[in-house]
């Protein structure tokens, strides 16, 4: 289940916090994502995975291990 947004206000989001806890429902949150984002969201690291060559996930890995570690002056 998605997790849905809760409302900006802290007031109203106290009171859907509440509401939730003692089991009134959630009638105040919504999911306002599109379904078909979503769905295309799931599947990102691992699409993107597949589609690179080994060279080219080396190449990525190590750009990234060099920033990590690249020291601070």
């Amino acid at each position: 289940m998605a997790k849905a947004k809760r409302p900006a206000d802290l007031n109203k989001r106290a009171k859907s916090i509440v509401d939730i806890a003692i089991g009134e429902g959630s009638e105040g949150l919504k999911d306002d994502r599109d379904p078909a984002a979503v769905a295309l969201g799931k599947k990102g690291g691992a699409a993107r995975a597949k589609s690179l060559t080994a060279k080219q996930r080396s190449a990525i890995a190590k750009k990234a291990a060099q920033k990590r570690w690249k020291k601070k002056e």
